[in-house]
């Protein structure tokens, strides 16, 4: 795993040093707070990553680390129903689990529930 530093950040766009053993498209963890982020693009040692998360606070020096592996997720039925952000996080979950309404995104689902049922309920209902 390539490791290195952040050298400038520019809304999700961060730029990061002494990453020479990475490659386009590495899923990376930027900073403590192991931010996910993807390699857009490689120029000697410098990649610059799209961070797939709130960048606010990050700055220079913070370490990045490489996981080796592309972004990938995992489909299969237990997807039906549910509604996920754009790194396959299950949105109501999170918000079972912390109490933070995430974004507007949210409210919609909640609204949909609401006005629909449970969409998984349906859905078994169909199937026989």
């Amino acid at each position: 795993m390539s490791k290195g530093t952040i050298v400038k950040v520019s809304g999700p766009l961060v730029v990061a040093k002494n990453m020479k053993g990475a490659n386009m498209f590495d899923v990376v963890r930027v900073s403590k707070e192991r931010l996910i982020g993807e390699i857009i693009e490689m120029r000697e040692d410098m990649a610059s990553i799209q961070v797939y998360e709130e960048t606010s606070g990050l700055g220079p020096g913070e370490p990045v680390e490489t996981t080796n592996m592309p972004l990938s997720v995992e489909l299969g039925p237990g997807l039906i129903g549910q509604i996920f952000d754009g790194i396959q996080r299950p949105l109501v979950k999170i918000r079972e689990m912390t109490g933070i309404q995430l974004n507007v995104v949210l409210k919609l689902i909640l609204l949909i529930e609401k006005l629909y049922g449970n969409l998984k309920q349906q859905l078994k209902l169909e199937r026989k």
